[in-house]
């Protein structure tokens, strides 16, 4: 099939299915007029990829792991570089949230010191003298 049907299969922009051939995710053939030719498999290796971006995997990430995914949920075959990369990239989610906790907590603390300030009466002026 052409990228066009590709597209049309799997919902995906063919501009996202050159990025992802780009990332040799997708490897299709060439026809003799030199047109991108998918198999069938590609639909599956198309939905794979979206749903490990969906985990928030990188294209790197996925390209090294597509040896041990199998099936369109995808399927997990448990192999070395899966538990190691899938524990990097959990470990790296989980500094990202410890950060963003942070940094929302900070933010809470200004809010909550500026709105206290802006309800405090103002002060009175000082007399004057002559």
């Amino acid at each position: 099939m052409l990228i066009g049907e590709l597209s049309r299969r799997t919902g995906i922009h063919t501009h996202q299915l050159r990025y992802y051939e780009a990332q040799g995710l997708l490897e299709p053939g060439r026809g003799v007029n030199g047109y991108r030719e998918y198999t069938d498999d590609a639909v599956r290796t198309v939905a794979q990829i979206r749903k490990l971006l969906e985990a928030g995997l990188s294209t790197q990430e996925i390209q090294f792991l597509q040896p041990c995914v199998t099936g369109a949920a995808p399927d997990l075959e448990p192999c070395p570089e899966l538990l190691d990369t899938l524990r990097a990239r959990l470990r790296g989610l989980d500094e990202q949230i410890d950060t963003l906790v942070r940094s929302r907590q900070v933010l809470h603390d200004y809010l909550d010191v500026t709105e206290r300030r802006m309800s405090r009466p103002a002060p009175e002026p000082a007399p004057e003298f002559s």
